[in-house]
């Protein structure tokens, strides 16, 4: 059985990190570099026309399209956030075929639009899908707190427990919440299963803040890494995540 490649990173709508240029090509080449079966991205542009009339390189197709053609993957997108002259939201893409699902809304406060992107993927020889969940939550507590409690009804309620699930993505959190969370629902974050703590990728050039998460169950953790230096420092004010997965020794698949 082959493992899989998952890397999570907040591409912060494909701008420097002070919004002064388009970086998408600095972007999907660095991103070209890493082992990349399943790619969980945030704050993804689905439209902007404004940046399309102000930068002649800003591509006049959606992001998650832009970025799916030159990496060769297949791609899904929900839009969290409308505006008059555009959308942004969350980005799953895969080597592997993919399913998307739904788009779930977890929006707590007017002033943050958020979502959880409900995709699956069928890794060629494990024989099961694999539920590719990619979420974005509040940057305060008292919301998150609310959005860790609709995304663990919505994993109650609309997936299969027996199936194998990935929890990726941009948690605002550099405290222990979500792990106490994620625990009840058998889910371990692979940064805390193998080393005891999780990655600092906030802000890119000086990580101190624990803000990306990737969360897995019925699947073992066989690396996990922060992915950082002088490439990655002026691409986003967040830092791309990465683990190699594969199925647990213990998993029976589904009849």
């Amino acid at each position: 059985m082959t493992p899989i490649n998952i890397v999570s990173y907040n591409i912060h709508k494909g701008m420097s990190p002070l919004n002064r240029r388009p970086i998408l090509h600095e972007l999907a080449r660095s991103l070209s570099a890493l082992p990349i079966d399943v790619l969980c991205l945030q704050e993804v542009q689905g439209k902007n026309l404004k940046r399309e009339l102000a930068f002649n390189e800003y591509p006049n197709h959606p992001q998650h399209e832009w970025f799916g053609e030159y990496l060769s993957l297949s791609s899904s997108y929900g839009a969290n956030v409308y505006y008059p002259h555009g959308n942004h939201g969350n980005a799953t893409l895969s080597r592997h075929r993919l399913d998307p699902k739904h788009n779930v809304n977890i929006t707590v406060s007017h002033l943050e639009k958020r979502g959880v992107l409900h995709s699956e993927i069928y890794p060629a020889d494990w024989g099961v899908p694999v539920v590719v969940l990619n979420a974005h939550l509040n940057l305060f507590e008292k919301d998150r707190t609310k959005q860790y409690t609709a995304i663990k009804d919505y994993i109650n309620s609309d997936i299969d427990k027996d199936k194998p699930l990935i929890l990726a993505g941009d948690f605002n959190d550099w405290t222990k919440n979500s792990y106490e969370v994620m625990a009840d629902l058998g889910l371990k974050e692979v940064f805390f299963d193998k080393y005891g703590q999780y990655p600092k990728t906030f802000p890119a050039k000086f990580p101190l803040l624990s803000l990306d998460r990737i969360y897995v169950r019925h699947l073992s953790v066989l690396s996990a890494q922060v992915y950082k230096g002088m490439a990655w420092a002026d691409l986003s004010d967040h830092l791309p995540i990465g683990a190699r997965v594969v199925l647990d020794n213990s998993y029976k698949k589904i009849p």
